[in-house]
C-alpha cells in the first residue's frame, strides 16, 4: 500500500518536495501550475479515511486558480509535443486555459505526421479548476 509519502515532485536538479511540503505552499496569485508528469492528477485513500486528491488538487488548494494533471503514465515524446502546443496556443493571449488544452489535444489526434493519435498519449491531461 501507498502512503502519501511515497509521492513527491521531482525537479529537474534532482532536487524534490514532499505532499506534506506541498501541502504547507501558498500561491494566491498563480494562475496556473502545469504538472506535466505521471498521474499527477490521481490520488487515492491514505486509510484514515483522509483522501489524496492528487498534486492537481494541492496546488489549486494552495491558491493557484488552476492545475493541470495526468491520470495516468504519460509518453515523453507525446507529453513534450502536447504541451508545446499548449503553451503555443496559450501565450496568443485570445484563448482560455481550458481552450488551449483543447486545441493541443486535438492537434496531436489530426496531425497524423506526430503518430500521436492515439487517446493514451493526448487524453491523459486535465484542466483542474478555472479554465478561464
Amino acid at each position: 500500500d501507498k502512503t502519501k509519502q511515497d509521492s513527491f515532485i521531482l525537479f529537474g536538479d534532482g532536487s524534490h518536495v514532499t505532499v506534506d511540503e506541498v501541502e504547507q505552499w501558498n500561491f494566491p496569485n498563480v494562475d496556473l501550475v502545469v504538472l506535466s508528469a505521471c498521474q499527477t492528477g490521481l490520488g487515492g485513500e491514505l486509510g484514515d479515511g483522509k483522501e489524496i486528491l492528487g498534486f492537481g488538487y494541492l496546488m489549486q488548494n494552495a491558491g493557484a486558480d488552476a492545475a493541470i494533471a495526468s491520470l495516468w503514465s504519460v509518453d515523453d515524446k507525446g507529453t513534450q509535443v502536447l504541451m508545446n502546443k499548449f503553451y503555443e496556443v496559450l501565450k496568443q493571449g485570445n484563448v482560455t486555459k481550458a481552450e488551449a488544452l483543447r486545441q493541443a489535444q486535438i492537434a496531436l489526434i489530426t496531425k497524423v505526421e506526430y503518430g500521436l493519435e492515439h487517446p493514451y498519449f493526448w487524453a491523459p491531461f486535465i484542466l483542474i479548476g478555472n479554465g478561464l
